[in-house]
């Protein structure tokens, strides 16, 4: 973007607004959002687990039938071939690709069941880690705080 593209966009912008103010990287709040606000996203242990436990599921799937799949349309096609028709080396290309792309669809499901596995690890660990945080702090506010009765503990106040 030029840069004169970019003035002619913030003097569009502050037109709109009436004033000079302007506002990048903003969504209008969701009607539907919590107190008005903007919605978080918000994912749990339990909702990673069931999205890795769907994608390993399919993996096993598509690698027991998928295979299936493939051993019924090379007989096939051998049989075709052997009859003399053209449609047996079609159907044995087809076959062969159909391995390709099921190792693709595998690759993928097990590395979204791999990386999920992995995030739910590290959330653990970051919930862990943040916690012990907020304790500390938590501890170190209350020598802060002036006992009750009140008088203070802490440096004498000029």
């Amino acid at each position: 973007m030029a840069w004169d593209e970019w003035e002619q966009l913030k003097a569009e912008a502050a037109a709109r607004q009436g004033s000079a103010a302007m506002q990048l990287n903003h969504v209008p709040p969701e009607p539907s959002a919590p107190s008005g606000g903007q919605g978080n996203l918000q994912v749990d242990q339990k909702d990673l687990a069931a999205i890795g436990d769907a994608a390993y599921r399919l993996r096993e799937d598509m690698q027991r039938f998928g295979d299936h799949a493939r051993l019924s349309s090379l007989k096939a096609a051998g049989g075709l071939t052997t009859q003399g028709l053209a449609l047996g080396k079609a159907l044995n290309h087809v076959a062969t690709h159909w391995v390709d792309q099921t190792q693709n669809l595998l690759d993928a499901c097990a590395h979204i069941s791999n990386h999920l596995d992995y995030t739910k690890g590290a959330h653990s660990g970051n919930e862990i880690h943040i916690y012990g945080i907020i304790s500390s702090i938590a501890e170190l506010d209350k020598g802060f705080k002036e006992p009750e009765g009140g008088g203070s503990k802490g440096p004498a106040q000029s």
